[in-house]
């Protein structure tokens, strides 16, 4: 209404889209509290255990076909397939939400806290060992920061050595199972913090040769110098040397190819979401400073960081919308960026597209400039997704405000009784900064069973004391 938007259908149909998304949540939250009211604890914490060790058990069972499929057992080190898994493996571990594998990487984190404190070390162990082979590197770096709180301020001593033993795992992991996740985050440091430009700093080209042509014109090349030099080896004067014949047992062997050859490296093909990418740059360039530079733009900062600098920079520029915000799908959000009608974020129809000029020009045009070109640059850390900045940027300061006040002061109303409930809320503090998770029903959720179940319990240990 205060930005006079509703003559337009299109933002209509988006409006509407996301006031449902957050009637959803609302409706899904109260039901969580209505079972968490109704129920026992104890029915309640045998039903997490369920939960926690089905996602276990789905996500072994990811990784079990990827191990099938690729033939070794640690496919974090495995190159064919032009590097169909290797240092990606953990995005196909998606576990019993189907979700992408940050979303099983929180989920896994809630449950090491959750279980350390309920003292079930063998759970524990099994959400750390998913955690490590969902292979985020974000969400790890953000639960070694809670993890040395919690054994720093909320540990007893039996706690703070499964707290060793996780960490132990984790640099294990790192070291020895899947060292090019290390690799990447050393790559990420150089570029940000020792401003070194990464080798390939240019946008996506198609790779137009015939690898499987060129890979058998090198075998058979290979195996006709292999059967040459045999009869050079057995050439003397005057004939054949038959004690070098003699010597000679059963077939020549072909080579075989070698998979960690640069020929064999990971394809740099388009994709079809690259190549749409690609097109609405050349077809808008004069609306994106970024993405629409022939050549591209040294940035000082990570995506997100970018991101957040561009909401600030633009409230600043309109006064106006500092309380309010832009309005939902206007600048930061999934819903945003699904009525584009790219599918980046999922399916939308092409009549009813719609694409607010303020998220043209800054969020989107930052999404171009990292996910159109190499996928080297295609990490979570580039993306503007963040709930704060989706609250600050489309709800403005009174919505940030209120999320604080009535959301997460709520859950912290009794933090000092609070027990698996203190690590947990500071994951899922950090995690807002990850994505836009109030619009995908599944951390959220779980994250808000978890503590208002922890809730209850300080309530009844609360009267009891008293």
């Amino acid at each position: 209404m205060i930005s006079r938007l509703f003559t337009q259908l299109n933002y209509d149909l988006v409006f509407a889209a996301g006031i449902s998304f957050w009637a959803i949540l609302i409706l899904a939250i109260h039901q969580v509290k209505l079972s968490i009211e109704k129920n026992d604890p104890a029915i309640i914490h045998r039903t997490l255990v369920y939960f926690f060790m089905l996602n276990v058990a789905v996500s072994l069972l990811m990784y079990s076909g990827i191990v099938w499929q690729a033939g070794t057992l640690n496919p974090f080190r495995y190159q064919g397939e032009f590097q169909k898994y290797f240092i990606s493996t953990g995005d196909y571990i998606r576990g019993i939400t189907l979700d992408n594998s940050t979303t099983n990487a929180i989920i896994n984190a809630f449950g090491v806290f959750y279980f350390l404190s309920r003292k079930n070390i063998v759970c524990c162990l099994s959400c750390m060992a998913i955690l490590l082979l969902t292979g985020s590197n974000l969400v790890n770096i953000l639960f070694c920061l809670v993890l040395l709180y919690v054994f720093i301020f909320q540990s007893t001593k039996d706690q703070k050595s499964v707290l060793v033993i996780c960490a132990m795992l984790l640099v294990v992991f790192l070291a020895k199972v899947s060292p090019e996740n290390k690799n990447y985050l050393s790559e990420y440091y150089d570029i940000y913090c020792n401003n070194k430009i990464p080798q390939a700093d240019n946008k996506l080209v198609n790779i137009v040769a015939d690898r499987s042509t060129e890979t058998k014109q090198q075998i058979a090349r290979a195996y006709l110098d292999s059967v040459n030099n045999l009869k050079e080896a057995n050439k003397v004067i005057g004939g054949i040397n038959p004690l070098l014949v003699s010597q000679i047992t059963g077939k020549p062997a072909i080579p075989v190819a070698n998979i960690n050859s640069s020929l064999y490296q990971h394809k740099q093909d388009t994709t079809e979401l690259q190549k749409r990418l690609l097109y609405f740059i050349d077809m808008n360039k004069a609306l994106l400073p970024l993405s629409g530079k022939d050549t591209p733009v040294k940035l000082l900062y990570p995506g997100k960081v970018l991101a957040l600098q561009q909401t600030v920079n633009y409230l600043a520029q309109h006064p106006a919308k500092i309380l309010t915000g832009t309005g939902p799908g206007n600048f930061s959000s999934k819903l945003a960026y699904r009525s584009t009608a790219m599918n980046i974020s999922g399916g939308y129809p092409v009549k009813y597209a719609y694409i607010n000029r303020d998220f043209t020009t800054n969020h989107l045009d930052l999404y171009l400039y990292y996910f159109s070109r190499l996928d080297f640059f295609h990490s979570v850390i580039n993306t503007p997704n963040a709930v704060y900045d989706q609250l600050l940027a489309e709800y403005g300061v009174l919505g940030l405000l209120s999320f604080f006040i009535f959301y997460i002061a709520f859950f912290t109303r009794h933090y000092k009784q609070l027990t698996y409930g203190i690590p947990i809320l500071l994951i899922m503090i950090g995690a807002f900064f990850i994505d836009y998770w109030f619009e995908q029903l599944s951390v959220v959720i779980i994250f808000e069973l978890l503590l208002l179940l922890n809730n209850k319990e300080a309530q009844i240990k609360q009267s009891l004391q008293q």
